[in-house]
């Protein structure tokens, strides 16, 4: 008689602390998004309102990452039988195509000024910098202490937003002793790409888990002939190895 067999990696006591660091990286993160806009406008900087456009993405991303992880920790029911774990992995999905968009805005921006460049606020650059990493240090801090792919993703993310502060904290001072308004638009693009360079590479591992790819660290062949060892086992078919959300695996077959 067919049989299916399935193996489960639980992590169950990661997901409150996860769940409540995506909250309180949201708060954080919307809250200087404001901050950033009004300080970008000031200093008449291209590379804070790049990371303004990034940050908003990076809070709408961050709320659907909260709902999400928050929806993740029920249970199985009659209408998802596998759980709702996938529903972090969506977060994913989404954070890294607001990301993208976001990206495609500050490319648009940024690009004519290297024709036209204006030299920005350099002292406004350097104040705006330090407030952006002490929000976005205190955020990756509440991030770090959760677990799964949504979690990950956001925290890079996060993580990047941190480097970004610290190359236009650079590049303010800089600007103090030179005139080189190219330097501005110049970082904006640098960052931007960086980002997106990063990003896609996030939403290519959600997409192979979506497409039901056999995780990287699983080999079908080997698990295949350890069970046909097995003593009793004739043989084995319909053999299927699939992740619910990176971290939990599931293995099917009719023995």
């Amino acid at each position: 008689m067919p049989h299916p067999s399935h193996v489960h990696h639980h992590l169950h006591s990661s997901r409150p602390t996860t769940s409540d660091g995506l909250r309180i990286a949201f708060i954080l993160n919307l809250s200087f998004t404001f901050i950033e806009i009004g300080g970008g406008l000031w200093t008449n900087s291209a590379a804070i309102l790049a990371d303004a456009v990034h940050d908003f993405g990076d809070s709408l991303a961050l709320a659907s990452a909260w709902l999400l992880e928050r929806m993740s920790r029920r249970g199985s029911d009659a209408r998802y039988t596998f759980g709702y774990r996938r529903f972090s992995l969506l977060g994913a999905v989404l954070t890294a195509l607001v990301l993208l968009v976001g990206g495609i805005v500050v490319l648009i921006h940024a690009i004519p000024r290297l024709i036209s460049p204006e030299l920005p606020h350099a002292p406004g650059m350097m104040v705006i910098a330090v407030l952006g990493i002490a929000v976005n240090g205190s955020a990756l801090l509440q991030l770090r202490k959760g677990e799964g792919a949504n979690n990950r993703a956001v925290t890079w993310h996060i993580m990047e937003d941190v480097l970004g502060w610290i190359a236009v904290l650079v590049a303010g001072s800089i600007l103090l002793f030179v005139d080189w308004p190219l330097l501005d638009p110049l970082l904006s693009i640098g960052i931007t790409l960086f980002v997106m360079r990063h990003v896609v590479k996030q939403l290519r591992a959600a997409l192979r888990i979506f497409l039901q790819r056999t995780p990287d660290n699983v080999s079908v062949p080997t698990l295949t002939t350890d069970l046909r060892s097995v003593p009793g086992v004739v043989d084995l078919h319909h053999v299927h190895v699939w992740s619910l959300d990176e971290d939990h695996h599931i293995f099917s077959a009719h023995v």
